[in-house]
């Protein structure tokens, strides 16, 4: 039998586009990595919902869990199991199978990476049990292994960062951060920023795992291997602002001596674009629990649903003012 390879990217016919808004988050994002489970009552039975997140990472992811726990709730009719993989695969492959023992409707999580899932795949697939992938990608031999996907065009926001370097700093020496190496994210973003500026632009590349304090350690080795560099594309604003600190460590100037591009759009990012130590940030919107919910009980229904939804993201340059980051909410 020939294998399959699903993978949610680009925007497909059948993607539903998801409006931008800058909806409130709750609090109670603990990510403590102990499961919080909603209990039953109000009118009648409620869809019971395991929820598998990959971390706490980033200000992004802890807006998006932020989102997802103040929408999934017994007044909007879920019953949650919420779970925190803290960036390991193997936890997150340990939370699907305790839903799978549980019983749940239905299956939604944020893959640590995008490989190594055809096993449980296929367990939760033999158990009837349809999933709702959230934010990142799966590549997997699986047949029909979700049924819908909702996140960010991550190939599109690489393109976006590319377009903006190559526009304003076509001869540019850049260093590429990436986020953690296998993870939609970094797959898609690499190859739509490297396939924009030109690979011959990129004079090395490191992981800082989508961390502020992995940023700043790759960026400290960065700046003794590439002295040259003159521009720091980084694949998350947490990433970025650990850069900040090894360059301003270095005696250089963040902003002007290496430009920075980032994803993300996080009020701390936003704020770095403020005070010119950022050049240009691409949005990745981390508030659409309430567009989850609508697809979990679409999905639990047996409604028709799009294959995958994106969420429209917009772009910021150092035009951005103090009143607009101190309006944003994450």
């Amino acid at each position: 039998m020939v294998s399959k390879k699903f993978r949610a990217r680009g925007i497909a016919a059948t993607v539903a586009v998801l409006s931008l808004g800058l909806a409130a988050c709750s609090s109670g994002g603990d990510g403590d990595g102990d499961g919080d489970t909603g209990a039953k009552g109000g009118d009648g039975d409620l869809i019971k919902v395991g929820f598998s997140q990959l971390g706490a990472e980033s200000g992004w992811r802890t807006a998006n869990t932020e989102s997802v726990k103040a929408s999934l709730t017994k007044e909007n009719g879920i019953d949650l199991t919420f779970s925190d993989a803290q960036q390991k695969q193997e936890n997150q492959i340990k939370a699907l199978r305790d839903f799978i023992d549980q019983g749940v409707d239905v299956i939604a999580f944020s893959p640590v990476v995008e490989t190594g899932w055809d096993e449980v795949l296929q367990e939760i697939k033999d158990a009837e049990i349809p999933v709702v992938l959230v934010d990142r990608t799966v590549d997997t031999t699986v047949e029909d292994p979700y049924v819908t996907w909702i996140g960010a065009d991550f190939h599109s926001e690489g393109v976006k960062a590319g377009e903006w370097v190559k526009e304003n700093y076509p001869d540019a020496k850049i260093f590429e951060m990436q986020g953690t190496l296998g993870s939609g994210a970094q797959v898609d973003r690499e190859a739509g920023f490297d396939e924009t500026v030109g690979a011959d632009k990129i004079i090395g590349k490191a992981s800082g795992n989508f961390t502020r304090a992995e940023g700043k350690a790759a960026m400290e080795a960065a700046l003794q291997a590439y002295p040259d560099m003159n521009l720091l594309f980084a694949h998350n604003d947490d990433m970025g602002l650990g850069a900040i600190e090894a360059i301003e460590n270095a005696g250089k100037v963040p902003g002007k001596d290496i430009v920075i591009v980032t994803v993300d759009g996080v009020r701390d990012g936003l704020q770095a674009l403020v005070d010119k130590k950022f050049n240009f940030v691409v949005e990745c919107n981390p508030v659409f629990g309430d567009q989850i919910v609508d697809a979990i009980k679409k999905v639990h229904a047996g409604d028709d649903v799009p294959k995958e939804t994106i969420v429209v993201d917009k772009t910021f340059d150092q035009s951005i003012t103090q009143d607009e980051v101190d309006a944003r909410l994450y």
